[in-house]
């Protein structure tokens, strides 16, 4: 079994994009035939020609929110900030809170000039914390944190760098509103037009929406040596009807179901894991991909440039092979591909 640093790649910073490309589906994309080995150069926009009809396309439209709120300690005025995780009901929610220390049990801190309050009701195994808001009666909390808080864009990108539109665009042109809950973008999604959307379904090929509320167990290190000793944090998806019945069908049909991102294949492997098909329902996963996991769902992936060492680069690993990926980051590295959340595209078939 590969250990933690079996899965490092030196990568030079400057290959760290640290905003999107001049149009969504002008990114870079390289192809991978995971039969032969071979890698296609080619551009987003090229991606219908590697899809057929009957192939059905599983997207996540969960849609990030504002979700990083900076205020200050009631008592002391002291810095703090926020990142919401998951609403545990009501107004109760899981979050990081930097610096931790500053969260014991009983501790309040205000945002936005005290138009949101927040008391810590207790701290979690894992070091995130228990909160409960409070605000006016006549307000409602999305609408607060539209107005106070902020794009939790990832630490790898300079935030003083990033335009107005570079933050607009870190969410997906299909984000469904009535999917809201993503701490961050499910980035592999990025890189799709409505256009291009439209040419797949005029195509023949099937769009099936579902969501994950991408969380802690997205983009959480992994700080052991062993991955196989890490636990994956719970994320909410749902996976309506629809989408259920044109997933099975192309399996049926022996047709390719392609998940656009590791949150899209997380999902569809947990969900069939937990009930052996394909089901509709609104459910959670914590399944760990990486090493070697059968698949038995995903047929094809598109997904972004990983960071080294992260949870995300042992399932693309695991859906090709560790050795096949490394060196594809290696030629990636080589062509001047774009990594990370604003970066280039990969397509693994």
């Amino acid at each position: 079994m590969a250990e933690l640093k079996d899965y490092y790649f030196d990568l030079p910073e400057a290959q760290i994009a640290q905003s999107p490309a001049d149009r969504r589906d002008k990114s870079k994309l390289m192809a991978i035939d995971r039969k032969t080995g071979a890698i296609e150069h080619r551009n987003f926009y090229d991606i219908p020609d590697y899809l057929n009809a009957g192939d059905a396309l599983v997207i996540n439209e969960s849609k990030v929110f504002p979700a990083r709120l900076i205020g200050e300690k009631n008592e002391t005025g002291a810095a703090v900030e926020f990142l919401l995780l998951e609403n545990k009901g009501g107004d109760i929610w899981e979050i990081i809170m930097k610096p931790g220390r500053k969260g014991k049990k009983g501790a309040a801190f205000r945002f936005g000039g005290g138009r949101l309050e927040a008391e810590v009701l207790r701290s979690l195994d894992d070091g995130c914390k228990l909160v409960e808001f409070h605000y006016g009666k006549n307000e409602r909390f999305f609408d607060i944190l539209e107005e106070i808080g902020k794009v939790p864009l990832p630490p790898y990108i300079r935030e003083s760098e990033v335009s107005a539109d570079a933050k607009e665009r870190y969410q997906t042109v299909y984000a469904n509103p009535g999917q809201l809950g993503s701490a961050a973008a499910p980035t592999a999604g990025l890189h799709f037009t409505l256009e291009l959307l439209d040419s797949l379904s005029a195509k023949g090929v099937a769009i099936c929406p579902i969501s994950l509320h991408v969380g802690l167990g997205t983009f959480r290190p992994v700080r052991v040596a062993d991955p196989s000793a890490h636990k994956m944090h719970e994320e909410r998806y749902h996976i309506p009807a629809g989408s259920a019945q044109k997933i099975e069908k192309a399996k049926s049909e022996n047709r390719r179901v392609v998940a656009v991102g590791t949150t899209s294949c997380r999902t569809l492997e947990g969900n069939f894991a937990k009930y052996g098909k394909i089901t509709p329902c609104s459910d959670s996963t914590d399944i760990f991909i990486f090493g070697e996991h059968e698949f038995r769902v995903t047929d094809a992936l598109i997904t972004n440039f990983h960071l080294p060492e992260s949870t995300l680069l042992m399932l693309v690993s695991a859906f090709y092979t560790r050795e096949g990926i490394l060196k594809a980051y290696k030629t990636a590295v080589e062509n001047k591909y774009r990594f990370f959340s604003f970066g280039d595209a990969m397509l693994i078939i």
